[in-house]
């Protein structure tokens, strides 16, 4: 494991009534990177997300961030510690504006209870903060505009800001360009590149252009296993990782 790791999984095994989902996989992510775990569908990769984020208790293994053994805690402890899940706040209530939104992910960072009962003098002090994340992902102009009324590519802007609210060290992504129109891939791509110049990301992502353009190392899996580890450019020529990726036909 890399001295530099913030996050790290070993022995990382699940298992579902005799069925091993994740088949004691390594996994070291280190400080700054953007990390993709990729496979073809059935590898594991959401099981492993969800182990990582917590979502899941591991049948065996070990995960720590930043040094401290997290396998035992929940996933809203390990949010409060900066690892967290993009969508996995979801705050992002339909009918409220993007602005509101966002508020309301920054009044839970301060642990408010969200202030609903607070005057709006009161409330009007988060608007500052919730304007700068809306222009760091691109959604100036649609700030008084309903969550429920945005396009799928800015909602999933929008959901990125409400996450960018409580100040992640690391960002965990899952398949954030799924469903998106070409446009709204280039837009996310370029935003998940901004909003890495000072966090580490992890990502599942099944778009292997997007993954080639953003990530600094992949790990592949297959079957539960890690497959291959490296950089883009030395994994896609793996043959091992042809034949159980690219060759199956999931691109």
């Amino acid at each position: 494991m890399a001295a530099d790791a913030i996050l790290t999984a070993v022995g990382l095994t699940k298992e579902f009534k005799g069925f091993v989902a994740v088949d004691d996989v390594n996994l070291s992510v280190e400080r700054g990177s953007i990390h993709a775990l990729i496979g073809p569908n059935g590898a594991g990769k959401t099981t492993c997300f969800n182990l990582l984020t917590k979502f899941l208790q591991p049948t065996r293994g070990k995960i720590t961030y930043k040094g401290d053994d997290i396998t035992s805690m929940a996933s809203a402890d390990i949010a409060r510690l900066g690892l967290v899940r993009s969508f996995q706040i979801s705050a992002v209530f339909p009918h409220f504006t993007a602005l509101e939104n966002v508020r309301i992910a920054l009044q839970r960072k301060r642990g408010d209870s969200y202030d609903f009962w607070r005057s709006q003098t009161v409330l009007n002090q988060y608007n500052d903060r919730a304007a700068e994340l809306l222009a760091d992902v691109g959604l100036t102009e649609f700030a008084e505009v309903q969550a429920a009324e945005l396009p799928y590519g800015r909602k999933r802007a929008l959901e990125i800001a409400t996450t960018l609210a409580l100040d992640p060290e690391m960002l965990l992504l899952d398949e954030p360009m799924a469903g998106m129109a070409e446009a709204d891939v280039e837009r996310i791509t370029a935003l998940i590149k901004r909003i890495a110049a000072n966090r580490t990301i992890l990502m599942v992502e099944h778009n292997l252009s997007v993954v080639a353009n953003l990530s600094n190392r992949i790990t592949v899996l297959a079957r539960g296993k890690v497959l291959a580890e490296g950089p883009y450019e030395e994994v896609s020529k793996d043959p091992r990782v042809i034949e159980a990726y690219i060759g199956a036909g999931h691109g």
